[in-house]
């Protein structure tokens, strides 16, 4: 079955594509589109930015299409920077603002500044300055200096244009080419049915990590499952008590949620990737490849969410703590998928906070995480959850700090005991990302730093370490 998308408003159909071949090799090597650049490969630097439609969505965004594959594609409507210039050669908004703002560099990213940029022009949202610096961070070029792109974008995205539609093609399920066979299931019924029949195929959603599998190390797998066109991994539901976040849903789509119930946990979110990034990358996947240094585990686990697993067998849940057995293992069977994760709402008296510790502020791998869900009643610590990233062979709660913080007074010299506690906790190992001793050292004073931030002596919330 062919895989059918529109190229900047003419249809595509291609039969032949390897559907793993990367948007970015298809759009250079077999339609021509050169102005879509290699830059980093790995979804960093920005200059393969696209913009996309996916159907069912209705927004115009940003994407990395060097992280992207054909098959995701599929049913989509995609712009590239070809496809900006209006009839009649003249230039569309943001390129005629890059031109007249003196922002054009090389040659070589503004094209992906500008197709970020056209996103933002078209997404409907009030354009500030801290919206232009987050909808540049993942262009990472600066040429011809930072200040006359943001003029540029400050002209173009003042009045957001009007909304880009959707097309009227539907994705296929199924998609072979090139020796290879490209599941897209819609129902969960089907994806439990392909993932059983297929138990070593890798699941594909949005692609951030395993991504990079096929535009770095040029792998090919006999069978590649996409999870993303699945309706029910996408949904997000809200009750009294907890949020419930479809293992597909992207944290663009989660975000407004997260940020509205645990902002510290938002806040970390925007750092851990652009918004290309965000748009595609999911909760899920971020759990299901299970990093002892993934951002969202730490943060999850210290607010005591729950996953739903569903396979041949059913569905069943467990804690998320429970989840994560040794490096890269957790306890999801070989005919199991993440169908969920259910958050609990903090309560009267409950405080989260947490905090990435990593060489650079914005898109950077984490040395360390750290995630503190405290009770506090009558200035006692009856309850608290602490999690920690980086600093074990998987995310982990620390048992013994724990134990020494509950039952106490809430004060910086109880706090500074249970820090102490940390050694007991963990014995991390020392690369290229941070010592065990720093790992340890940077531990510990993350507590201080959770009691001075709750007691209002410090602003971590824009705070770079």
């Amino acid at each position: 079955m062919a895989i059918n998308f529109t190229l900047n408003g003419e249809l595509r159909e291609e039969a032949s594509v390897s559907p793993t071949m990367t948007a970015l090799e298809f759009l250079r090597e077999n339609a021509g589109l050169t102005g879509t650049k290699e830059g980093c490969a790995e979804g960093d630097c920005g200059a393969c930015t696209i913009a996309l439609v996916r159907n069912g969505t209705g927004r115009l965004e940003a994407v990395n299409s060097c992280l992207l594959v054909v098959g995701q594609l599929d049913g989509a409507n995609v712009v590239t920077v070809e496809g900006l210039t209006e009839k009649g050669g003249e230039l569309e908004a943001v390129q005629q603002a890059i031109v007249t703002q003196d922002g054009t560099q090389c040659g070589f990213c503004t094209p992906g500044f500008v197709m970020a940029l056209h996103a933002l022009r078209h997404s409907g949202e009030a354009v500030s300055d801290d919206i232009i610096h987050d909808a540049l961070a993942g262009n990472l070029c600066r040429c011809t200096g930072y200040r006359s792109i943001v003029d540029a974008a400050r002209t173009a995205c003042a009045v957001p244009a009007g909304a880009v539609s959707s097309n009227d093609l539907q994705a296929g399920n199924a998609h072979e080419a090139d020796s290879e066979l490209y599941y897209a299931p819609k129902t969960i019924a089907e994806l439990i049915a392909r993932r059983a029949e297929h138990p070593e195929a890798p699941l594909l959603s949005g692609g951030t990590d395993l991504g990079l599998l096929f535009s770095k190390e040029r792998q090919k797998f006999p069978v590649t499952i996409y999870t993303q066109n699945v309706e029910e991994l996408r949904l997000i539901d809200e009750d009294a008590a907890a949020i419930t976040i479809g293992a597909a849903a992207t944290y663009t789509e989660a975000l407004p949620l997260i940020e509205t119930n645990y902002p510290s946990f938002g806040v970390l979110i925007h750092r851990i990737g652009s918004r290309q990034i965000r748009n595609v990358g999911t909760i899920g996947g971020n759990i299901g490849n299970a990093s002892p240094i993934g951002d969202t585990p730490p943060c999850l686990i210290a607010l005591g969410s729950v996953l739903a697993l569903h396979g041949a067998g059913g569905r069943r849940e467990i804690a998320l703590e429970n989840f994560f057995l040794d490096y890269r293992s957790t306890d999801l069977q070989p005919d199991e998928i993440i169908e969920s994760v259910r958050i609990p709402k903090l309560s009267k008296g409950q405080i989260f906070r947490t905090y990435k510790i990593s060489k650079r502020y914005d898109q950077d791998i984490s040395s360390v995480i750290g995630a503190f869900h405290l009770t506090l009643a009558g200035g006692v610590v009856t309850e608290v959850r602490i999690a920690f990233g980086g600093m074990a062979a998987t995310p982990k709660r620390a048992a013994a700090c724990e134990l020494a913080l509950t039952g106490k007074t809430w004060s910086e010299e109880s706090v500074a005991l249970a820090a102490a506690e940390i050694s007991k906790d963990f014995s991390p190992i020392g690369d290229h990302r941070a010592s065990a001793a720093y790992r340890l050292r940077v531990a510990e004073n993350l507590f201080v730093r959770l009691f001075r931030d709750i007691e209002g002596s410090d602003h971590v919330e824009v705070m770079a370490l």
